[in-house]
């Protein structure tokens, strides 16, 4: 059994130029200012966007972010609509392959020291579960009939791909306090990620969150 940490990669993050271009391109038909356009205009007008919250002009860029989570945190993932999902199949991903490690990967609760009562419990809880999957595929089961016992804690790969303006509403609700721990062990570093690459539309939500982002960062 493997356990490793959960975390999110952007694959696609378009140049920084060439959004502000587009959306200002994108903006300006809607007030036919295409003659406006000059050395800095776009930046200008896409925080003056921002501000009146005319955010529907965002939407004409899209991302796609590989996650790598528990199979928890990618059930609450896919309840964001406005978002194209490809995900890593248990039904299909044969675990007791060579491909595989010919074991189950899970995801660390980080909320749990490796020492504790709890934690040790939850290990004991993950072996049982592979030793169980592996001695189900032995008997003949299909990986798909198999993946009964697999746990909430075993570790999926999901690439999730969707415009500017939802990655914001993701972030919105996903990096609060409110929402699973483990969903924004993720989303709080991701979201510093989206405004290091394109902070004129993500700053207002990056400081909201920046003193969260600087926790997250110091768990092992």
């Amino acid at each position: 059994m493997k356990i490793v940490e959960p975390y999110a990669q952007i694959l696609n993050m378009p140049d920084e130029d060439f959004m502000l271009k587009h959306i200002e391109a994108a903006a300006r038909t809607c007030y036919k200012s295409e003659d406006k356009i000059k050395d800095g205009s776009d930046v200008n007008l896409l925080r003056s966007l921002v501000k009146s919250g005319h955010h529907s002009v965002f939407e004409h860029i899209s991302v796609s972010v590989k996650i790598v989570c528990d199979r928890g945190i990618s059930h609450e993932l896919v309840r964001h609509r406005i978002c194209s999902f490809s995900q890593e199949s248990t039904r299909y991903a044969n675990y007791s392959k060579n491909k595989f490690g010919s074991e189950i990967t899970v995801i660390r609760p980080f909320f749990w020291s490796e020492g504790s009562k709890e934690y040790k419990l939850w290990r004991r809880s993950m072996q049982e579960a592979e030793n169980n999957y592996l001695k189900l595929l032995e008997l003949g089961a299909r990986p798909q009939e198999a993946r009964s016992v697999l746990p909430n804690s075993l570790k999926t790969e999901i690439i999730t791909t969707t415009n500017l303006r939802q990655w914001k509403h993701i972030f919105n609700l996903r990096c609060n306090k409110a929402s699973h721990p483990q969903i924004r062990q993720i989303m709080l570093p991701l979201l510093e990620d989206f405004h290091n690459a394109f902070n004129v539309y993500y700053k207002d939500l990056y400081e909201l969150f920046k003193n969260e982002i600087e926790e997250f960062k110091k768990i092992k």
